[in-house]
């Protein structure tokens, strides 16, 4: 698999929704050992999802953005401030861009929908990924799903 044998898009159909979960769910469910019933959540029904599916169709990777009252909860209430979540690359896909394609992709539809910055909780393994990306870590490490994480911001 080549970096440009895949495009990331907005999931716009229930096809694309349910091959976002079944990334999450290998990545989260099955790799982190996250509980399935606490990785799908009520925001899932409101956010925008996006995807990145290889040539032939297959998934790989996905994330969401929260964005106006949803993601208030997320981001300390902030208006104009989205929220990245959920983001997942198959082992097979990573180390080819598809995360960093993924988290470009959020960020053109948060300044679409008119935000000013993207907010995430990074697991503490990641943040080096993220600091390259421009996100700024705040606030003190914290535990969501048994995992440590910190919040991040990067204006957009």
């Amino acid at each position: 698999m080549s970096p440009s044998s895949y495009v990331v898009r907005v999931a716009e159909d229930p096809a694309d929704r349910e091959a976002c979960f079944a990334v999450r769910k290998e990545v989260f469910v099955v790799e982190q050992g996250v509980p399935e019933d606490i990785e799908y959540d009520a925001y899932d029904a409101d956010a925008l999802h996006v995807v990145a599916v290889r040539e032939d169709g297959l998934p790989f990777g996905a994330g969401r953005l929260l964005y106006g009252e949803v993601a208030a909860a997320k981001t300390g209430g902030e208006p104009g401030v989205g929220s990245l979540g959920r983001l997942a690359v198959l082992k097979a896909a990573r180390g080819l861009g598809v995360g960093v394609a993924l988290v470009r992709g959020i960020e053109d539809a948060a300044r679409v929908r008119g935000l000013t910055a993207v907010d995430l909780h990074a697991q503490t393994h990641a943040v080096g990924f993220y600091e390259r990306l421009g996100y700024v870590a705040y606030g003190p490490e914290f535990f969501d799903a048994g995992i440590a994480h910190l919040a991040m911001r990067r204006g957009l």
